[in-house]
């Protein structure tokens, strides 16, 4: 457990005043995401350790270069857990990290996604300044909620301190069932249960079969089975997890995986490549050489957009480019948080 906010503060100071650009080192388990990461290195991850804890109030906080594997264990010993699921790519896998990226697992579409927990942040700006957002509490945001900003931000906004996450309650009960249906199918029904009064937490697709899982009561469980219907999955608990951390067949690959966020009810997109569909429908898992413009304008169509994951050209674009406005949007918070450019440039688009 170590504090290196002066330190720290200290060195993004000195980096602003000299125009240097700063990149941004956690773990390491995500630099694969975004495009290629350059500029002086500002290692993170010494910056560790639980600062509060209320299992009562179902409340974290916590440093950046905190683990999530010790955030979890801690939690685990409460009965409780992060509730986005967040996936970890690795042991060395931090807070600030799984903030920067954004990514939430399986359970993100019936629970909510990382975002949505996050309470406050302390972090320091392109100009070395040290800024607070947030608290400790659900109700406590006028205006702004700046903090959640940080969510998916790849570091580009500030270099994010402490999190203040809202946790929940671990099920004490869970069974996940398989069955198989054709793409068709299991997009309808994934759909229909999700409308449904069912302990539904995780539902994808692998191509063949059709995954669920149920959470809750056992009286609850007994009746969402009867419904949904299949086979029990007896290792259901590791699938999800290898669907999480990427570990199933269907990742190991060396073609560009892609990303797909699309409505829950888009019909299958058509594109070269396999594909797998998570979160019930709204988030689509494509191994494919095809051209980016091909992918892109496929997602589009369906009202969807498309980011590069991981592999192929990282020097590109990796994110769907942005309209004019949100562009002008995007600038102008760079502009407001890191005047000099100096935080992760280029991480996320080319020009800021």
């Amino acid at each position: 457990m170590s504090d290196l906010t002066t330190t720290l503060q200290q060195q993004v100071a000195a980096a602003y005043r000299a125009g240097t650009p700063l990149q941004l080192v956690g773990g390491g388990s995500k630099d694969f995401y975004g495009r290629t990461p350059r500029g002086e290195p500002l290692p993170l991850a010494g910056h560790s350790g639980v600062v509060n804890y209320e299992p009562r109030e179902l409340v974290l906080t916590a440093r950046a270069g905190t683990t999530l594997a010790e955030i979890e264990a801690l939690l685990r010993r409460s009965g409780q857990m992060l509730p986005f699921e967040p996936p970890h790519f690795g042991d060395a896998a931090t807070l600030g990290g799984t903030l920067a990226c954004g990514l939430s697992g399986p359970r993100r579409p019936y629970v909510g996604a990382l975002r949505d927990f996050v309470l406050g942040v302390r972090l320091i700006n392109g100009r070395g300044e040290l800024l607070h957002f947030g608290g400790e509490v659900m109700k406590n945001v006028a205006g702004y909620d700046v903090s959640r900003l940080m969510a998916g931000a790849l570091g580009t906004l500030g270099v994010v301190l402490e999190v203040s996450l809202k946790v929940l309650p671990r099920p004490e009960n869970g069974l996940t069932l398989v069955q198989e249906r054709t793409p068709e199918e299991a997009i309808l029904v994934m759909n229909q249960w999700a409308a449904a009064p069912l302990p539904l937490t995780a539902a994808c697709y692998d191509g063949l079969r059709l995954y669920v899982r149920l959470e809750g009561a056992p009286a609850t469980l007994t009746a969402g089975r009867q419904r949904v219907g299949g086979d029990l999955l007896e290792e259901g608990e590791r699938f999800w997890r290898d669907l999480r951390e990427q570990r199933l067949a269907f990742f190991e690959t060396g073609k560009p995986l892609w990303r797909l966020s699309v409505p829950a009810t888009a019909p299958p997109v058509e594109l070269a490549g396999k594909q797998l569909i998570d979160w019930g429908g709204a988030q689509r898992w494509l191994v494919s050489d095809a051209p980016a413009a091909a992918i892109r304008e496929a997602s589009i169509r369906v009202g969807g957009a498309a980011t590069l994951f991981r592999g192929g050209d990282r020097e590109g674009e990796v994110f769907q480019p942005l309209p004019a406005p949100m562009a002008a949007l995007q600038r102008s918070l760079k502009q407001a948080f890191d005047p000099a450019g100096i935080l992760n440039p280029g991480r996320m688009y080319r020009e800021f």
